[in-house]
């Protein structure tokens, strides 16, 4: 209970102030298409130099909270994630935006990630000794096979068939190749000078949701029609509460398996909010819905995507190892102060570490209210005419891709994967299976790799990859999910055929 004694240093008027400002301005980086936690958090390393230690981790922590929540922002009303976090987001969230419930949508989510926030804020608090020793145990195996869990979820992810899903995410991990090879550095399909380092997350991310959205709204020109206005209808934050108690189920799965990827080093939060989307549906009743403006698809994600949060930086702060990309930023942000996190961390400088970790909980309840302040007035940016959207969409687009690396490479990429996903759209394919398999191709293949050299140096291939107790567990739960993937393609085509028949 130590943490209670340094409750107060984070209400002096420096420390409250930039919090605020922390969690204001990560809500608008956060609703910025190509900004992500990372790069929020980057940017404002420079403006801690002549800070405390705890006031720059303050502003560091809550703009990495509230970006993480802001990016909902445009992935339901423009259906573009603001990062990878928030890619499930759109799945529900657009669409509920489309059928004038995007302030709902917004209310939804902000609540959510506060809830989720909050838990994996309070883990990191009262558990952190005991899951640092748990993170400990997961090798290049164990995320090798977290990695490949990941591959199963792909069939069933925004797709009416498996096959097309699968196919998409294929798509995907060839798209991961593409650069050198982080091991022996060979080339691999460097069809253009911009593809020289990869094809960067953000701006293949940016490309295939955005892109497409604008071109179809090119498209439509400029006819005077109601379809071209998203009508938002005003919604009652009570209400949206009741509709999160309701939602016990969905906020219960993505909170508790954000809070485990978080946890695991390397994985990040780019993959929570798809697995407890996926997760979530399958033990839904109502999984049909899920795709259709579903809440428990809104909920579910964005819980899982903050409750990653305070997990995240559990190895960090005990083990000096970054549980995800962000966390690694803010490790440097540690040590420009001469602060090196490790387990003497909360023994030399615990005023540092519990001042930092309170703020995050009392940021998480901040990023909320702002949140459902701003969700009313965000609401109105859908009424805006198409064809003005489409331009400035597309300006943001190429403003987001091009900020990540200030490289015109990554805009051309952005481009060509933007009209090649407008196009697989056509035939059925979706977006999210597809950049699943780009995120999830990196980890599996580094993992595989390393793996790999550490078995031939011990007992082989066999032993390790498929020997262990947390390999056996994590092998069975691979199976199992591609077992029920198959299971759910065939239920629905022995229904759809039932349809016909009674037809």
């Amino acid at each position: 209970m130590e943490f209670i004694f340094y409750f107060g240093d984070v209400f002096t008027p420096i420390n409250f102030g930039l919090l605020l400002i922390g969690t204001i301005g990560g809500l608008i980086l956060g609703a910025t298409p190509g900004l992500s936690p990372t790069m929020a958090v980057a940017l404002l390393i420079p403006f801690t130099f002549q800070l405390e230690a705890a006031q720059g981790l303050i502003l560091l922590g809550a703009a990495y909270t509230s970006t993480v929540a802001g990016g909902a922002v445009s992935a339901i009303l423009l259906k573009i994630p603001g990062a990878p976090a928030n890619i499930a987001t759109t799945l529900d969230g657009h669409t509920m935006a489309q059928n004038g419930e995007g302030a709902k949508a917004l209310q939804l989510s902000f609540l959510a990630s506060a809830v989720g926030g909050v838990f994996g804020v309070l883990l990191l608090i009262f558990l952190t000794p005991v899951l640092a020793k748990w993170a400990l145990a997961f090798g290049p195996s164990h995320l090798f096979w977290l990695a490949i869990l990941g591959v199963t979820v792909i069939g069933s992810l925004d797709s009416k068939s498996v096959v097309k899903g699968l196919l998409s995410g294929c798509i995907g991990l060839w798209l991961a190749t593409i650069g050198f090879d982080d091991i022996m550095g060979a080339q691999r399909f460097i069809f253009h000078p911009a593809l020289g380092g990869g094809i960067n997350i953000i701006a293949a991310l940016i490309g295939l949701f955005a892109i497409p959205q604008v071109i179809t709204m090119f498209a439509k020109g400029r006819i005077a029609s109601g379809a071209e206005v998203i009508s938002v209808e005003k919604h009652s934050v009570v209400d949206a509460m009741k509709e999160i108690m309701r939602n016990k189920r969905a906020m219960s799965i993505g909170t508790i398996t954000g809070s485990i990827i978080g946890l695991i080093p390397g994985v990040g939060g780019q993959i929570a909010g798809l697995v407890a989307y996926d997760q979530s549906k399958k033990f839904s009743p109502d999984r049909d819905k899920f795709g259709t403006g579903h809440p428990e698809g809104v909920i579910a994600a964005e819980s899982a995507n903050n409750a990653m949060v305070g997990p995240s930086l559990v190895p960090l702060l005990t083990l000096s190892i970054p549980g995800s990309p962000t966390a690694a930023v803010l490790l440097g942000g540690l040590l420009i102060h001469g602060i090196f996190p490790g387990t003497d961390l909360f023994d030399n400088h615990p005023d540092v570490a519990w001042t930092f970790i309170n703020s995050m909980l009392i940021g998480q309840i901040l990023m909320c209210v702002f949140g459902l302040y701003i969700a009313g007035f965000a609401a109105k940016v859908a009424r805006v005419p198409q064809s003005i959207m489409a331009a400035v969409v597309l300006g943001l687009a190429v403003f987001g891709s091009y900020s990540v690396q200030s490289s015109m490479g990554d805009v051309y990429v952005m481009a060509s994967l933007g009209v090649m996903m407008y196009f697989l759209e056509r035939f059925g394919f979706s977006a999210a299976p597809l950049v699943l398999g780009l995120i999830l191709g990196p980890i599996a293949e580094a993992n595989f790799i390393q793996g790999s050299m550490i078995a031939h140096a011990t007992d082989g291939m066999t032993p390790y990859f498929f020997g262990g107790p947390l390999n056996m567990f994590l092998i069975a739960v691979v199976i199992a999910s591609i077992l029920y993937s198959a299971y759910m393609e065939l239920r629905n085509r022995r229904y759809t055929s039932k349809e016909e028949i009674m037809a």
